[in-house]
């Protein structure tokens, strides 16, 4: 019988701005397994590249914001459905 949660699956827009836009292009899509968190994905795009591990490092100064709402704990956020996923810079007054 197979497992209904490992399963479901979503595709997610992943987006960069400034920065790391820059270095890793405006956005990507990436499937994740239905109730991965924010964090998850996160150390998975890690994975993708030398440069993707450089840009989104642990302890590296950044937003997350899950369909345009920022995040105060990313690493504990579940994603349960297609979303946008938007990584960026902290933003500094000005």
């Amino acid at each position: 019988m197979a497992d209904d949660a490992r399963a479901a699956r979503v595709t997610v827009r992943v987006r960069y701005f400034a920065a790391l836009r820059e270095a890793l292009g405006a956005e990507e899509h990436i499937e994740v397994a239905v109730g991965s968190t924010v964090g998850e994905l996160q150390a998975r795009l890690r994975g993708r590249s030398e440069r993707h591990a450089q840009m989104l490092a642990p302890g590296r100064p950044m937003r997350v914001a899950l369909d345009h709402n920022l995040l105060d704990a990313p690493e504990t956020v579940c994603i349960s459905s297609a979303a946008e996923i938007a990584f960026f810079p902290p933003v500094t007054g000005g």
